[in-house]
């Protein structure tokens, strides 16, 4: 094993790296969860995670992962035998949709190539012969995160709006949250599922539902047998500011400057610094003459780029040989796409020179593996960010994924 000096270059599509102010913010005591201090924290978070989903609903805060959210959202609302229509668009909807039907669930999956989002007129379609609304819900992935594909959520909304469909709209944010514009109430979403540690900055360990109106009648009505998960529980303690079992307070400091981080920037802004350090990757891997997996422009995504390697090659051992050689770690290829493909991942703290970094990682890696390719990617998308940087007439723009 090769001895590395200087710092570790993360560059997985999440978790990501954790900046210094929110370090510093969990790096304090912890405090008592039924004081006053804890309720102002508590009243503080509950807010600020709102306005991240862009919401004027109540967003639940769980002590879990992802995963956690997933199935907070689905036994709240849902009882076993509903059905459900969701999308395989990738890795992580193929395991939501696994848990569905561990939970009871009677789930439709669309068929996908893992190379494209959740299409809006194949659910239209699938709606449209559902004349007695059978289907309950709705599940897609707004990022999916093994594939580097963003589906359109407000055009998925619009199918199902257009059919008069009432099933409820169920959206995972887990790796676009905070990276990708994302509105829970102006898109019409029922329940938005993200988690702590991709684009708020956060290490793993809390994961949010956004509920709406019609989701948290939902859940009154029925929903399965839950304890832990069950909404009604947190939503009275949360309007004063307080839990209703210990809660992570160190991460919530941690959420609570990493709110205040991306308030400082603007939302606005932090959405366009994504597209361009997107567009920014893109370019390169172009130059490289290798191949994005995503293969709708208006699906790119730019929290990560998950990039094919030509046939013959490992993408494994190709993030091996950078690893070793570098200090580098790049996304593996998840599920079908295991040894096929490596991501990049480029959001949460990221700056112009943490991407060229990674970048000249990325080419020397490929010539240091044998891969196939040609040289000059990572001086393409330098000329890309050079030519775009503070001028806002020439940076990219902000692709709304709707």
């Amino acid at each position: 094993m090769t001895l590395h000096t200087g710092r570790h270059f993360l560059q997985i599509p999440g978790p990501t790296n954790v900046p210094d102010r929110i370090l510093r913010a969990i790096d304090r005591p912890t405090i008592d969860h039924r004081g006053p201090e804890f309720q102002e924290l508590g009243a503080s978070v509950l807010a600020g995670i709102r306005r991240i989903f862009q919401t004027e609903s109540p967003v639940i805060i769980y002590p879990a992962s992802g995963t956690g959210a997933w199935e907070a959202a689905l036994v709240n609302c849902l009882s076993s035998g509903d059905r459900l229509l969701m999308a395989e668009t990738g890795h992580f909807a193929s395991l939501w949709h696994k848990m569905a039907q561990r939970l009871g669930l009677k789930v439709e999956f669309i068929p996908g190539d893992w190379r494209r989002g959740v299409d809006p007129a194949a659910v239209a379609e699938r709606l449209a012969k559902d004349k007695a609304h059978t289907i309950k819900a709705v599940c897609c992935v707004h990022n999916e995160t093994s594939t580097g594909v963003t589906s359109r959520v407000a055009e998925v909304r619009k199918a199902m709006d257009a059919e008069r469909h009432p099933a409820l709209l169920m959206v995972d944010t887990i790796s676009s949250l905070g990276s990708i514009e994302y509105r829970h109430d102006a898109w019409g979403v029922d329940v938005t599922v993200g988690g702590s540690q991709k684009g708020l900055m956060l290490p793993p360990g809390l994961s949010f539902n956004a509920i709406s109106k019609k989701a948290l009648a939902a859940a009154e009505k029925g929903g399965m047998a839950r304890s832990f998960w069950d909404w009604s529980d947190m939503l009275g303690p949360n309007e004063k500011g307080f839990f209703p079992y210990t809660p992570a307070t160190n991460l919530l400091y941690g959420l609570q400057e990493a709110i205040a981080m991306l308030e400082e920037e603007g939302l606005e802004n932090v959405f366009a610094r994504h597209a361009r350090h997107g567009e920014a990757t893109r370019q390169a891997v172009q130059s490289w003459g290798l191949e994005v997996l995503c293969q709708d422009e208006r699906e790119y995504s730019d929290a990560l780029t998950a990039v094919v390697l030509p046939d013959g090659h490992d993408a494994d051992a190709f993030r091996a040989a950078v690893l070793e050689a570098f200090d580098m770690s790049l996304g593996s290829g998840l599920g079908k796409l295991q040894g096929r493909v490596f991501r990049i991942g480029h959001l949460g703290s990221f700056n112009d020179l943490m991407l060229m970094g990674t970048l000249a990682g990325v080419e020397m890696g490929l010539s240091l593996a044998g891969v196939p390719h040609q040289r000059g990617g990572a001086q393409r998308a330098m000329d890309y960010l050079a030519s775009t940087s503070g001028n806002s007439a020439a940076e990219p723009k902000l692709r709304v994924k709707a």
